[in-house]
């Protein structure tokens, strides 16, 4: 059994259906909303015009030549990496050359101080008794400095007003002249220690590394050459000093 509703009667105005020209009325499509523009078209942002301001703001490909950056040429022209850390290699190999005759040394060649050189003699010291089972790396440079405090006050005292020997120089210089204890500590690698070998190698090799810083100092520094005897003193005490860390 089927149930029936009653579906009321589909009343149009006009009394009866709409024509075509009705819903082509009613259908009319609207243009769309456009903002207006300012008065000064100049500045493309405000216009909402994206093709203008695309254009306006453009801004020109770069160019990735070697002439335009020149990052080849740049590369070059650059100095090598030891020249521009300040370390001329020949000079120290000239130093060392001339430290190694202790009977004709140039003084001319020290004319110019340095780190670079001491601080290789140093660390070759430390290593060569470290080879040894001794760990005195702090200690020689804590000695280093300690010693080039105590010559350059004792060495200006004596000259007095007329002294013009400075800190860096003292270091400089101490440190090259430790070139022979260098080569002290790498031969006591194959001496028996506490013997009088040791002993007797030692006493040369401080005297010679003596005899070369007290030529530099004198040769160097002004009025050095009337106080030669304290000079040498102090030297001699200086790398006695250092002659005992290989010894003992």
């Amino acid at each position: 059994m089927s149930k029936e509703f009653n579906v009321p009667p589909v009343v149009f105005p006009a009394g009866g259906n709409p024509g075509p020209a009705a819903v082509a009325q009613r259908r009319l499509p609207t243009a769309p909303f456009q903002p207006p523009r300012p008065a000064n078209p100049s500045i493309p942002f405000m216009s909402f015009d994206v093709g203008s301001a695309a254009a306006a703001t453009s801004f020109p490909a770069p160019q990735f030549g070697s002439n335009t950056i020149g990052i080849g040429s740049n590369f070059d022209d650059e100095p090598p990496l030891l020249e521009e850390l300040g370390i001329n290699t020949k000079q120290i190999w000239n130093k060392t050359i001339s430290i190694l005759n202790p009977f004709r040394v140039n003084p001319n060649l020290h004319e110019d101080a340095d780190l670079s050189g001491p601080f290789l003699f140093l660390m070759s010291f430390g290593l060569f008794q470290l080879l040894a089972g001794k760990i005195h790396f702090g200690i020689i440079l804590g000695w280093v400095i300690v010693a080039a405090l105590f010559l350059y006050v004792v060495f200006n005292m004596l000259a007095g007003r007329n002294g013009n020997l400075d800190l860096y120089r003292c270091l400089s210089l101490i440190g090259y002249c430790m070139l022979p204890l260098v080569i002290l500590s790498a031969f006591s690698l194959f001496v028996p220690q506490g013997g009088l070998v040791i002993f007797g190698m030692a006493a040369v090799f401080v005297l010679w590394s003596t005899r070369v810083c007290t030529r530099l100092l004198v040769e160097l520094a002004s009025c050095g050459d009337e106080h030669r005897g304290l000079i040498t003193y102090a030297c001699f005490l200086i790398y006695m000093l250092f002659s005992l860390l290989v010894i003992f």
